[in-house]
């Protein structure tokens, strides 16, 4: 199977080695992955602000670039969740309208595809550390995902699950939204930060790096003893 690969602005930009850790597990999984290099960003930070015109264009830009048939997969639940939900409501009138309701289709965020399609879950893994999950909001509530990533955490050997109180609860990112409502989000951080320790873990793991991007800045700001790690990362470690 013939997979495309995309690569949110933020990973390529701040965290490169999950995408090549993510190439490293769809090969695994027997895929043959192509990277279009023209693609950019899929619109939503230019959306949630507000800039409906800019994100259209860009928009357009992103159904041209993964234009076929393949599936297209991604390390990021929220930008997924974009494409999926609100593409159709920009698009839905328009002459792409058909070419937007196939994209929705074949866009997967990684460990949806890998659980729900491939039906792969063991690679072999293995990540010594007790880790608590944060289920994201685009996650959990844009792509109903829930058991996919632990399914896939729970074959992993040495590592320890250990479950956060108010796991679905939003760590306060948001994108613009700990920009413009920034005590809020700061006060979401430290409650997800606070439960995430209750645990005992050493890490904090989650499909999406804008979350863990936010904590982390937290975390290290504020001296706590815990790390975050994207799930990617996890299931590459240790073969």
């Amino acid at each position: 199977m013939t997979v495309q690969l995309f690569i949110p602005c933020f990973v390529d930009q701040l965290y490169p080695q999950t995408a090549f850790n993510m190439v490293k597990l769809l090969e695994k999984a027997g895929c043959r992955v192509e990277y279009n290099t023209e693609q950019t960003c899929c619109g939503q930070p230019a959306f949630n602000a507000g800039f409906r015109d800019d994100s259209k264009e860009v928009c357009t830009k992103f159904i041209k670039d993964f234009n076929g048939a393949d599936y297209i997969i991604a390390p990021s639940a929220s930008c997924v969740g974009f494409v999926r939900n609100y593409y159709m409501k920009m698009f839905g009138d328009s002459s792409l309208h058909r070419d937007v309701k196939n994209l929705g289709k074949r866009i997967y965020e990684l460990t949806d595809f890998l659980v729900n399609v491939l039906h792969f879950e063991n690679f072999g893994s293995r990540f010594e550390a007790s880790v608590t999950y944060h289920d994201s909001c685009a996650a959990l509530r844009e792509c109903g995902l829930k058991k996919e990533p632990r399914a896939l955490l729970e074959k992993v050997k040495g590592l320890e699950l250990v479950e956060m109180n108010d796991v679905e609860t939003c760590c306060g990112f948001g994108g613009t939204f700990a920009v413009k409502f920034e005590p809020i989000s700061i006060g979401m951080a430290d409650q997800k930060a606070l439960n995430a320790v209750a645990t005992g873990g050493k890490y904090i793991v989650s499909t999406d790096h804008s979350c863990l991007m936010h904590l982390d800045g937290y975390i290290r700001k504020k001296g706590i003893d815990i790390k975050t790690i994207h799930i990617v990362d996890v299931l590459a470690s240790g073969w």
